[in-house]
């Protein structure tokens, strides 16, 4: 009776980590791959339970528990790499599972001795595995918490190839009426034991900070366009100037702003006006590099902070911008009207801070609001260091004028 209880420890703790998983998942809106460990520990817990209470010496028994083992390593496998953005071979898996099921129909056919199957079955896991990690390998990605699941599914793909062997060579032969009797019995459900227990540790505290980034990243972003707020891109930028600075990069800013976007609203309502402000956010984010910073600073403005971009090529990259903002087609607005936006440039300087960044760049952009709208105006190529240079009541009216 005793035995019967302890050996349900571990297929409970198996099925208490899928629960939390899929918890996580869902609760967290988190990805797939945390569905993907639920699953997984709910597969292995189903194994578990198998070798738990089917008859030790019936024939079908290693063979119903590997194909719940081999369902849940390689949805395991396919989670962890996906995290990272790669993608597990599951053709190779499977060849690896048939050849390991047929290798293990012959030893059932031929042997009642656990021993063989235990090392055949295990090999196939242990190589698994093993794939597992040569894929995680591969990916970019490689901060703490990756390294901590890399090494510990390198573990458990030495413990599959090296525990059997190991534990054999004192029991050297374990017929299957007497097998959960046996030392390998015992030993194999300590070892899972504390296996599923660490590897489910560093997996929740892998999802957890997943969650957390999730939720810092959704505190920082606009709402209609998913950009940057304006607190979280001046917070960006104000580290990236010093850096650029530090490093000798170029760093440009572009300052947008949608023309006559008070008329949208008040002609086909401000549902007409999130939809356009959603469609120029997702135009930015389609338009620039992984390296830039895009936010939305205001009702309808936007910024853009190009690394690394000489003057030129950002004024460039505005333009881009323009033209293809100037043909979108708005489906709450009537099918012949078309929305255009007014761009300023600028780049960094020497010293410059981003206020003094950002006041040449917004001086451009009202520069060419006053020249007729939908056009991109330089900071570096005009007048506008005079005009920056006015203070006060006569800057404000001055842009007042150029809004008009």
């Amino acid at each position: 009776m005793q035995t019967q209880i302890l050996g349900l420890v571990t297929p409970i703790m198996a099925l208490f980590f899928a629960v939390s998983f899929a918890v996580l998942w869902r609760a967290g809106r988190m990805k797939r791959h945390v569905l993907g460990f639920a699953i997984a520990y709910a597969l292995s817990a189903m194994g578990f339970l198998v070798t738990h209470f089917f008859p030790a010496d019936a024939f079908y028994l290693f063979h119903t528990t590997q194909v719940f083992y081999t369902l849940g390593s390689a949805v395991m496998l396919a989670a962890v790499c996906e995290r990272v953005g790669q993608r597990l071979h599951l053709g190779s898996i499977a060849i690896v599972y048939l050849v390991s099921a047929f290798v293990l129909g012959v030893a059932v056919s031929f042997s009642d001795d656990v021993g063989p199957r235990l090392i055949i079955v295990n090999t196939g896991y242990g190589v698994m595995f093993a794939m597992g990690v040569a894929t995680l390998l591969t990916a970019r990605r490689r901060d703490l918490v990756d390294l901590a699941i890399i090494v510990i599914m390198a573990i458990q793909a030495a413990d599959f190839l090296v525990r059997p062997n190991l534990t054999l060579m004192f029991e050297r032969s374990i017929p299957a009426e007497v097998y959960r009797d046996s030392i390998y019995y015992s030993l194999i459900g300590l070892v899972l034991g504390i296996k599923g227990v660490t590897i489910a540790m560093v997996l929740i505290g892998a999802t957890i900070a997943e969650w957390t980034k999730t939720l810092r990243d959704a505190a920082e972003q606009d709402a209609l366009t998913g950009l940057l707020n304006r607190g979280a891109f001046e917070q960006s930028i104000r580290s990236l100037l010093p850096r650029a600075q530090t490093e000798g990069r170029p760093l440009s800013l572009v300052v947008a702003d949608i023309d006559l976007f008070k008329q949208v609203n008040d002609i086909w309502g401000h549902q007409a006006g999130d939809q356009a402000i959603t469609a120029f956010g997702n135009l930015i984010q389609s338009t620039v590099r992984g390296s830039d910073v895009g936010g939305r600073i205001g009702g309808e403005e936007f910024c853009i902070a190009v690394w690394n971009c000489e003057n030129e090529p950002a004024a460039g990259l505005a333009e881009r911008i323009r033209s293809a903002f100037a043909r979108l087609e708005h489906p709450d607005l009537n099918s012949d009207i078309r929305l255009t936006a007014s761009f300023g440039v600028a780049t960094a300087r020497s010293g410059e801070t981003y206020e003094q960044l950002f006041a040449r760049a917004d001086t451009a952009l009202y520069e060419a609001k006053a020249n007729g709208r939908d056009r991109v105006e330089n900071a570096e190529f005009t007048r506008l260091d005079d005009i920056a240079q006015v203070e006060g009541s006569d800057l404000t009216e001055w842009k007042r004028a150029a809004s008009n």
